[in-house]
């Protein structure tokens, strides 16, 4: 009888690496191990053949003789002649007539009981191991710039299992662009009859018409006048969180000066500390100058002497 494809059994080429062919064994012994397909008479043979194939491909030794002569141990195989218990018995399995053996902790880091997640010393009452949790699931949420830096609740919509659900999240005051929330049991459930997995939700925050972000720093930009900017001046300043507050202008004021507000920015959720707000100057001449206006621009222009004297 020809020896079996085990390539084929894990479905993985002959070029797949060791990590390939053990992801992909872990995966098909989750799906195809007879307590999770009960009602499945072949099952049991189909896992068989499973355990089979990785204990060959997932030695490197038997993988090479395998891949040389097209067989390694002859006939048997897990749980055939000679071989040790079958699927849902002992840990310990033959792999053929040659006597050796291998160990499913070696493969799980605990036997069968680490393939379906528990653990040495996992076990809950009566002894049980519980059931793995259920995959978790990615998804981006956009949010107000003022939700992100104030926090505040927005509705998510989800589409799980073929139904539509909506989701009201919180939003932590001082999250950044590209957060990411971790929402536990809001993933997908679990097959296995265990706890379900978590949302893995990613913050985009849309951009403020004039406010921007700096860590936990907000500035905002203030056009002022050149006058404004020679002789000082009170302007009126937007806060985030206090609506709009007057602020002094010092005379002499040079255009992308920063002037702080103490205490008006973002709090920061590590630290718990509020950041500051920094007004950044911007002195802005019209375009169109009335004559009138450009007439006392000409005289200042006789008086004032120009920034750039000496500088070079």
């Amino acid at each position: 009888m020809a020896a079996p494809d085990y390539y084929q059994i894990l479905g993985v080429s002959k070029s797949a690496t060791a990590d390939e062919i053990r992801k992909s064994y872990r995966k098909l012994a989750r799906e195809n191990h007879p307590d999770v397909k009960k009602d499945d008479a072949t099952a049991a043979e189909h896992f068989k053949q499973i355990q089979e194939a990785y204990a060959i491909l997932g030695d490197e030794e038997k993988r090479q003789q395998y891949d040389r002569f097209g067989t390694v141990f002859g006939k048997g195989g897990p749980g055939g002649p000679g071989g040790g218990p079958g699927p849902g018995g002992g840990h310990t399995w033959s792999t053929g007539t040659g006597g050796q053996e291998f160990d499913f902790g070696d493969l799980f880091g605990g036997g069968l009981e680490g393939l379906f997640g528990g653990g040495r010393g996992g076990a809950g009452r009566g002894g049980r191991r519980p059931a793995p949790k259920g995959d978790d699931v990615q998804a981006t949420v956009r949010v107000a710039f003022e939700t992100a830096a104030r926090g505040g609740s927005v509705d998510l919509r989800l589409d799980r299992g073929g139904n539509s659900e909506t989701l009201a999240v919180k939003i932590p005051a001082g999250i950044n662009d590209g957060g990411v929330m971790r929402l536990a049991g809001q993933g997908e459930p679990s097959p296995y009859g265990g706890a379900a997995g978590d949302l893995l939700l990613t913050v985009q925050i849309d951009p403020h018409r004039y406010f921007r972000r700096e860590g936990s720093d907000l500035l905002v930009d203030v056009p002022i006048t050149p006058a404004e900017a020679a002789l000082g001046a009170k302007v009126d300043v937007p806060t985030l969180s206090e609506g709009t507050v007057v602020l002094s202008i010092p005379a002499g004021t040079s255009s992308g000066m920063k002037l702080r507000l103490r205490g008006k920015g973002v709090i920061d959720p590590q630290t718990k500390q509020t950041g500051d707000q920094f007004v950044v100057v911007k002195i802005v001449v019209p375009k169109e100058i009335p004559e009138p206006v450009r007439a006392l621009y000409r005289q200042l222009s006789e008086l004032d002497s120009p920034p750039r004297s000496g500088l070079w």
